[in-house]
């Protein structure tokens, strides 16, 4: 059985809301119920596990109501890091259970059907699999004496979501202390020595963080209807 876990513990302080981002409309849905959707169109059998803090999920019962959303999911409560949250989720996948998990962020409602199978089909193949795709800006470099310096971007790769990791591999990566380089789900199971794949993302699959983010949302999803 075949799992993702959907990340959505964002504040919306960037975005300068009171409405937590992910529940930000798009289109007239919510960001996140498009999250949930997407994966639901690549799989209709994908078991769905949504992380959310506990203060909001009365909220988000409000809003699977008031827009007739009934995509079937489990909800797990939100911890104190991303780290906690996505153990949380793992938690909900019975014991011995044989399979694959994602985890993807809320906010990229836009991430394709084609990327989010090439994690899948590589993460069966090699246990652990991310997207990435090419740096097309300019980096520079800061040292902690404030020197500074351009470095080669072809050496980089901008990384997103769904991470997908093989479950068993998963539950015992997460068994670890919490650690401040823990950055994302890969770091984590970089950590516990499990080599990570890298495939193509898509440009679209955006996070939405900021009111511009919300803007080119709207853009993108008129281009996908």
């Amino acid at each position: 059985m075949n799992y993702i876990i959907i990340v959505a513990g964002g504040k919306g302080l960037r975005m300068g809301t009171d409405v937590p981002k992910q529940f930000l409309p798009i289109g007239g849905k919510p960001v996140l119920m498009r999250t949930i959707e997407r994966f639901h169109e690549y799989d209709k059998d994908l078991k769905v596990i949504l992380v959310l803090p506990e203060s909001e999920q009365e909220y988000w019962r409000e809003l699977c109501k008031k827009y007739d959303f009934i995509e079937e999911h489990q909800i797990a409560n939100g911890g104190e890091t991303r780290f906690h949250s996505s153990k949380n989720g793992l938690d909900l996948i019975p014991e011995n259970e044989m399979g694959l998990v994602g985890f993807h962020d809320g906010v990229r409602p836009f991430v394709s059907i084609e990327t989010i199978g090439r994690c899948y089909d590589t993460a069966g193949n090699t246990c652990a699999a991310i997207p990435v795709m090419p740096v097309t800006e300019t980096l520079r470099h800061i040292a902690p004496n404030g020197n500074a310096k351009n470095v080669q971007r072809a050496d980089y790769r901008s990384v997103q979501t769904p991470q997908v990791f093989e479950i068993t591999l998963a539950k015992m990566a997460f068994q670890q202390d919490f650690n401040e380089s823990f950055t994302d789900d890969a770091s984590v199971m970089e950590s516990f020595g499990c080599k990570v794949a890298m495939v193509e993302g898509n440009r679209e699959n955006i996070k939405i963080t900021t009111p511009f983010d919300l803007k080119l949302a709207d853009v993108l999803l008129k281009e996908e209807l």
